[in-house]
């Protein structure tokens, strides 16, 4: 069975009833057990909690089960909770490590065990590494139960914890984010929680917000609980139509968020992180590195360069962000997916947070979302981006790759005058760029690709798509 259990970034994702059982779950519980029980913070206990799927409070108290019989005292949370929240209370804990029963933004039929280091963001490499050292050991087991209490009598004993989380998390975003310019400045925000683990958030902050798919539905209505563009329709349609200020959406575990203009227009995270980037500079007067993984837009390049700030280039995986923010003096930190980070807040993506700060800036301002980002094109030149996901065989796969990794001397007839192998094989033409990186674990390559028009985008990407 342990060919079943295969870790990505941050944990462990896999279909719910294939191979993420029941079964499966205690085994991973068990390792991360064992490797965190000789952690100097372990004294504090290990906090879990759960997102809106399928099952997964089930699959928490399991997990909190196995790893409180193993003599790990647990505080699980009491209610769904999203990813930064079980960060955040994850460092305020001084506990020695968080765990989120989550699939983040994957389809519903899935879900994961994510790991969270006591820093208070994603358990960086060699954590997950070690862990899977001891899954291999724990997989050779021919008994798994390091222990026979219950759920019940471990909670009943004081061993696992049912703590509230949401009122915590959202006294200590009211901290950071200045809440009473937001109300006071006449900004009409409609929340898409997308059925999420933001769900009932929002609104503890903004008493009256309008929001929508804010309820339990584990089966998200038959869409991807992920905030790009093809997956927002209705809340661009109702931004548009019924005259909301701003349009937020965050992804199944709330990590990750969408912003919508008053036009109903997407505006990407790319937008999202040169925005906030600009008004923690200009308007906050704050300093630090800025980090940005390897498919984020090269606006950000010009603002550091404008500003005399430090910038550092990661490969894909907000992991590596959040790595770099625990080494140095991070003022911002990004990737293309929706996940950002911002100096004095968690090393974590967090899409409530992230949304609100863009409220702020609004209410600061004093502008429109679109007239925020036309300020950017205006001072840095137009940057449309766009990313295609390229299904192919293994055999297809491998035969493009070494396409790209031989090298091209032009692509959709632009002439390369660049290149870069960070993660996957990224070539610059005059005004733009082509990324090609492959999965991992699939048969897909992911073209992603910048330039000064939306007709530079396509033809690149047709370009870079040619079989």
């Amino acid at each position: 069975m342990a060919q079943v259990i295969k870790f990505g970034t941050d944990g462990w994702r896999a279909v719910i009833a294939d191979d993420f059982t029941f079964a499966n779950l205690e085994r991973v519980a068990l390792a991360t057990a064992r490797y965190f029980k000789s952690h100097k913070k372990i004294r504090n206990g290990i906090v879990i909690g759960y997102d809106a799927r399928f099952m997964s409070r089930e699959f928490a108290e399991k997990s909190a089960e196995v790893m409180a019989n193993a003599g790990i005292r647990i505080k699980l949370a009491d209610s769904i909770v999203s990813t930064p929240m079980i960060s955040l209370l994850t460092k305020k804990e001084n506990a020695a490590a968080g765990i989120v029963i989550t699939a983040s933004h994957n389809p519903a039929k899935w879900n994961g065990f994510k790991i969270k280091g006591d820093f208070g963001g994603p358990a960086n490499p060699e954590t997950i590494a070690k862990v899977e050292k001891d899954l291999a050991k724990v997989m050779k087991l021919k008994k798994l139960s390091p222990g026979k209490r219950t759920y019940q009598q471990l909670v009943e004993k004081g061993t696992i914890i049912p703590i509230s989380m949401k009122q915590r998390y959202v006294d200590d975003l009211a901290t950071k984010i200045d809440v009473e310019k937001i109300k006071n400045s006449g900004i009409r925000i409609l929340y898409d929680a997308m059925y999420g683990a933001g769900q009932g958030v929002v609104n503890m902050i903004l008493p009256g917000v309008s929001q929508m798919h804010e309820v339990y539905n584990p089966s998200f209505a038959g869409t991807n609980p992920e905030p790009l563009e093809k997956n927002l329709g209705e809340l661009m349609r109702r931004v548009r139509d019924e005259g909301f200020t701003i349009g937020i959406a965050t992804d199944g575990d709330a990590d990750r968020i969408g912003a919508v203009d008053e036009k109903g227009q997407f505006v990407d995270s790319h937008r999202i992180f040169s925005l906030l980037l600009k008004y923690l500079v200009e308007q906050r007067g704050m300093k630090g590195d800025v980090v940005k993984s390897f498919s984020v837009t090269q606006m950000v390049d010009q603002q550091c360069k404008k500003y005399g700030l430090p910038m550092i280039e990661t490969a894909v995986g907000f992991k590596y962000i959040s790595q770099t923010m625990t080494e140095r003096d991070v003022l911002i930190g990004g990737e293309e997916s929706g996940g950002l980070a911002v100096k004095g807040h968690i090393p974590e993506r967090d899409g409530i947070f992230l949304g609100l700060l863009i409220c702020e800036v609004m209410a600061n301002r004093g502008k429109s979302l679109s007239a925020l980002v036309q300020e950017l094109m205006d001072e840095y030149g137009l940057h449309e981006f766009k990313r295609v996901d390229l299904h192919v065989t293994e055999k297809e796969k491998q035969a493009i790759m070494k396409r790209y990794q031989r090298g091209v001397k032009e692509i959709a007839g632009y002439p390369v005058t660049g290149r870069k192998d960070t993660d996957g094989f990224k070539y610059f033409v005059e005004g733009g760029w082509v990324l090609a990186r492959a999965s991992g674990t699939e048969p897909l390559i992911r073209i992603y690709a910048e330039g000064n028009s939306r007709e530079m985008v396509e033809k690149l990407l047709e370009g870079a798509t040619q079989r």
